[in-house]
């Protein structure tokens, strides 16, 4: 698809609704605009990995222990794939 638009004084531009709709681009998002060999390239910007392992709103003291968690089972998989004679300090 290839679709213009203009240029505002302001430097702003308007993405148009199909591709809008079809990236999942809301009011409100970020966009990266990434220059390349070709150009210019616009892509949503992805937030981090927040909230994946524990949704929005969960209390400071439930993160905690779902990180300790994390460390304890992450550290007990290292430990357990640890070649015979090496150290992972």
């Amino acid at each position: 698809m290839s679709e213009t638009t203009r240029v505002t004084e302001k430097g702003q531009a308007t993405i148009p609704k199909e591709l809008r709709e079809k990236y999942g681009i809301e009011s409100g998002d970020e966009v990266v605009w990434e220059e390349t060999d070709d150009g210019i390239v616009l892509r949503k910007k992805h937030d981090s990995a927040r909230g994946a392992l524990v949704p929005d709103g969960t209390p400071p003291e439930k993160r905690e222990e779902v990180a300790r968690e994390l460390e304890r089972r992450v550290e007990e998989i290292r430990t357990r794939n640890q070649p015979p004679g090496t150290d992972l300090e």
